[in-house]
């Protein structure tokens, strides 16, 4: 990891007396001698051209000159400099002073060297810190320390004074903290509050402090230097280690200089702080910093170690395989050559890439092609398995040469740039095949998958950009060609649109169609999901082909998707649900059901409905009940589908019907409803046709159709009954029929058939709970009387029968849409009967007896004989007993007949006149309630209506604006407009006279 950093040069050799301390001045050396003098060294090549130091004619000498790299000569001697050999000595750049520590700190101002300040009080000093951006100098004088401000230019004032352990070996400014090295400890001492704090021990060696450019300080302890922060605690930043301890440091950005008793040893400020280079020079007396160079002084000598040019410096450390110093150094490069910066650096990055990737560290080389920003095709090239486009181009290893020797032969003057080749000398591959399997690893696949991940946010930006941009430009174009006359339509659609570069797109083509690949190889297969789901410039060839080759086919199915290729995947995912059904079935298709199918066409219900019939006929025998969530959720029209179902798969129609039935009972259309009623009318015919011929027909003989059709016929509307019972045969099928039979209305014809043809009064009952109820939700007084006509039909059934014969051929001649007038018998009634008819005509608001019969009997005045048949009288009665409370009982008594023993009623009659003198009662109770609220509105109305008038002294009237007093005054309607009695009346008058010209109080 050693190169050459700094070339040492002898600046100076032999100076007439020992060199004790050293300074740097623009171009010139600062020399103190033990002999008190100072000497002025300069280069042999300005000497003839300046004497600023002498004279002063030309002023200071410019900031930015630098050390020559060239023999020194003395310009100029000042014996007597000082009384006393200087101890040590600095140039304030930035106030044109010269600092020295002899006998005591003297500040002369240059070039002239004529005294600013002798500061009396640091007589005895060993060591000091100056703070150049405060002013603030700091002084250790054997136990003391003193702190003076520079006051004014011209003199310093002593700030603080604080006494201490030791002798103070040495110090540096960090901020508002000193840093003393006293003894073997350091010690953080503040400025203003005199508060001290240790740190640690230095070890065997002297304290070292040396403070770094950024404020913190490295502390020396043996052969260690310890960064700590102004406060002394410790960096994460670490250590650097020397190969001994050093009498002192140098920093120069970005090394660090030791001075060794053998050498002076150059390391990085980079953790981990290698060693750069070692400059053999043995008893350095003396290290000094200047504008671009580190000053040493060996013996009577001086040496310049001078920093070699950062372009040869890159050159070298390129060539030996250290990238990340050179990187590093890349960085330090003048900013006004950033453009010959940044392709220095993306070279270095694609060499230290190929180093890595043959290395093996695919990651590692990954991250230095992505900072080198190097075309993908470029990294591609490195991976021969991976099938990209063949209609593009791609970039070769030979484009990517370094383009900084033109640059690097401008600042090198040492160092040749031929040891740099271009990557494609130093890493070409001769034996492609032998290595192929290194590269195609697991581990590089995997760095390649990252990278373009990585790349591709920027690259699908630009493409989706040039889409836009193609998409607005056709755009424009179609609106000025509309906006243009006739004539000069056809001249505008030869010119076209302006080019407009595909660049992106085909780099983003390259980037997906390799990345896809990439996740597939290393297992990636969500990877690859995600990346097709979204906005992706797949090569649909080269993509079907590798993912049929490694039999990956739910990604294919994804990139048919993507590309709108709807009806080759749902082919394919048809024909692995197949498969997987089979008995042969691979583990590669084992995992795909039917309901994948309609996972797959949810999406497509809006956009391509014949599509989703097509390809959902396949798998509605298989998963009837998702194919209709289907159809449902999609919104595919009811109509379209039972249509398709009807031509082309009618064995599934009425599977459909039924499902979309059931499932969106509130939204169906009716006609769907009497299809699906007609479907299984038509199957039950037949099913009873087979059994009559059998002679196997009974009537409590239920199919699973039949019990559809019995549930579905609730439901159907009553045009569609009409036309039903047109289809049902006159000897079957009656539960049917009575169901139609009360759609139309025709509820006694309806009870007649479930009491006398199918015997089941449980079934009548029930069919007058449902009709009964209906009418109180549609708060219709039709249906009250539907118990009534079931009571008819139990005491005289035969007459019933025989009109059910009459009508049953045609029901619809006599529909009618309330219920038939009831019969009754012509009988005397007793007081008991009396009472009740009382009590319930006192609530005719319940129940109306006369909306749809008269209360009376077509045969009023006939008794019920035994000629007409059997009377169901336990029946009646029974029903009389469970619904009292929905039937009229004066009505129901005189239907009843005569010799019906009172007990037989008791049933009927003990609850209907507790629940008549109970609400009797009720209504008396609210009768006086609501009187007794009227009292109490009226009183609160004849409290609100009395008007308060309060007269005094200043009450006006409104007319004349004249006092009331104590005379007659009247009060407006509004309570609040009083008026004099006589000015009202007057006004009244001349309202009559004049009419609307009367004038109103306000």
């Amino acid at each position: 990891m050693v190169h050459s950093a700094y070339d040492l040069v002898e600046l100076v050799k032999g100076c007439n007396a020992k060199i004790e301390s050293l300074a740097s001045y623009g171009s010139k050396i600062l020399v103190g001698c033990s002999d008190g003098s100072l000497r002025i060294y300069a280069a042999t090549s300005s000497l003839s051209t300046t004497a600023a130091l002498a004279t002063g004619d030309d002023g200071p000498p410019p900031y930015d000159s630098e050390i020559h790299r060239e023999p020194y000569a003395q310009e100029r001697a000042v014996s007597g400099f000082w009384k006393r050999a200087p101890v040590a000595m600095e140039v304030c750049r930035s106030r044109d002073l010269l600092l020295s520590l002899s006998e005591w700190i003297v500040f002369h101002r240059l070039p002239n060297l004529e005294t600013v300040v002798a500061i009396a009080k640091t007589k005895g000093a060993n060591v000091y810190s100056w703070d150049d951006r405060r002013g603030f100098l700091c002084v250790g004088k054997h136990k003391r320390v003193g702190i003076y401000r520079l006051d004014g230019g011209r003199e310093f004032v002593e700030v603080k004074d604080f006494g201490v352990s030791d002798v103070v070996k040495s110090m540096a400014w960090c901020g508002e903290n000193i840093c003393l090295g006293i003894g073997k400890e350091y010690i953080i001492l503040n400025s203003v509050t005199g508060a001290s704090s240790k740190v640690f021990s230095s070890g065997r060696s002297a304290p070292l402090v040396v403070p770094l450019p950024s404020g913190e300080l490295i502390l020396g302890k043996d052969d260690v230097g310890v960064f700590v922060d102004q406060n002394g605690k410790l960096l994460q930043d670490g250590r650097i280690c020397w190969s001994e301890p050093p009498s002192s440091i140098v920093f120069h950005k970005p090394y660090g200089l030791a001075r060794l008793p053998r050498h002076v040893e150059i390391r990085s400020l980079r953790p981990p702080f290698p060693l750069v280079q070692t400059v053999v020079l043995r008893d350095v007396h003396l290290l000094q910093q200047s504008s671009n160079c580190v000053i040493a002084i060996v013996g009577s000598s001086i040496y310049g170690l001078l920093p070699v040019p950062l372009g040869a410096q890159i050159v070298q450390l390129t060539a030996s395989g250290n990238f990340d110093e050179a990187l590093s150094l890349c960085k330090l490069l003048p900013p006004e050559d950033s453009n010959l910066r940044a392709a220095k650096e993306a070279s270095i990055h694609i060499r230290y890439g190929h180093y890595l990737f043959d290395s093996g560290c695919y990651e590692e080389s990954m991250e230095q092609f992505f900072a080198s920003q190097v075309d993908i095709t470029y990294v591609l090239s490195l991976y021969p398995s991976i099938i990209l486009p063949k209609d593009l181009t791609y970039a070769e290893p030979e484009k990517f040469a370094e383009p900084t020797d033109a640059y690097l032969s401008r600042v090198s003057s040492d160092v040749s740039d031929e040891v740099e080749s271009s990557p494609s000398q130093s890493y070409e591959i001769d034996d492609k095949s032998a290595v192929d399997n290194k590269k195609m690893s697991y581990n590089a696949l995997v760095a390649l998958a990252k990278y373009l991940q990585r790349k591709r946010y920027g690259i699908i930006e630009r493409a989706t950009a040039e889409v836009t941009e193609e998409v607005v430009s056709d755009a424009v174009l179609d609106s000025f060609t509309t906006s243009e006359p006739y004539g000069s339509k056809s001249s505008n659609k030869k010119r076209g649109h302006p080019h407009i570069s595909s660049v992106g797109r085909e780099v983003a083509t390259v980037l997906d169609t390799a990345l896809l690949q990439t996740q597939l190889l290393t297992g990636q297969s969500l990877g690859a999901l995600e990346l097709l789901k979204g906005p992706n410039y797949c090569d649909f060839k080269i993509c079907e082909d590798f993912l049929r080759e490694k039999k990956d086919f739910t990604v294919l199915l994804e990139l048919y998707k993507s590309n709108e290729m709807h009806r080759e995947a749902l082919k394919l995912l048809h024909q692995l649900a197949e498969d997987s059904n089979s008995a042969h079935d691979s583990t590669e298709t084992q995992n795909f059901k039917p309901s994948m199918i309609i996972d797959y066409l949810k999406p497509l219900c809006r956009t391509n409905p014949m599509l989703v019939l097509e390809f959902s006929t396949l798998v509605l025998e298989n998963c009837p009940t998702e194919t209709i969530e289907l159809f449902l959720s999609g919104n595919v029209p009811a109509d379209l589908v039972n249509s398709y179902l009807k031509q082309h798969a009618p064995n599934l129609q009425s599977t459909y019907l039924e499902l979309m039935l059931s499932m969106s009972e509130n939204g169906t259309n009716t006609n769907l409803k009497s299809e699906l009623v007609q479907i299984y009318l038509s199957e039950v015919i037949e099913w009873y046709k087979d059994l009559k011929q059998q002679l196997k027909w009974d009537e409590k003989i239920y199919s699973p159709t039949r019990k559809k059709l019995l549930a579905a016929l609730d439901t159907i509307p009553t045009n569609s009954a009409e036309n039903l019972l047109k289809r049902f045969p006159f000897d079957a099928l009656f539960e049917e029929r009575a169901i139609l039979l009360g759609k139309i209305n025709q509820h006694q014809l309806a009870l007649s058939i479930y009491v006398n043809k199918l015997h089941s009064p449980e079934l009548a009952l029930a069919y007058c709970d449902r009709a009964y109820e209906f009418g109180l939700q549609q708060h219709s007084r039709s249906y009250a009387n539907i118990f009534l006509t079931l009571l008819q039909i139990y005491l005289n059934p035969r007459m019933v029968a025989n009109d059910f014969e009459q009508k049953a051929v045609n029901p619809l001649y006599s529909q009618n849409p309330g219920l038939p007038k009831l019969s009754t018998t012509k009988h005397k009634l007793g007081r008991t009967s009396k009472k009740i008819a009382a009590i319930e005509g006192a609530e005719d608001a319940r129940i109306s007896t006369s909306s749809t019969d008269s209360g009376r009997s077509d045969a009023d005045g006939d008794e019920i004989s035994e000629e007409g048949g059997p009377v169901m009288l336990n029946e009646a009665l029974e029903l009389l007993s469970q619904r009292w409370d929905k039937i009229n009982g004066a009505q129901a008594l005189k239907l009843l007949p005569r010799g019906t023993k009172l007990q037989n009623l008791r049933p009927f009659l003990e609850p209907l006149l507790r629940q008549s003198s109970e609400s009797r009662r009720n209504f008396s109770v609210v009768k006086n309630l609501r009187y007794s609220e009227n009292l109490q509105v009226k009183e609160e109305l004849y409290r609100n209506r009395r008007t308060l008038v309060k007269i005094d002294a200043d009450t006006t009237c409104a007319l004349c604006h004249k006092r009331i007093g104590t005379s007659v005054f009247a009060v407006y309607p509004n309570g609040k407009t009083i008026v004099h009695f006589v000015c009202f009346r007057d006004s009244q008058n001349i309202m009559a006279v004049r009419g609307s010209g009367t004038r109103r109080p306000k």
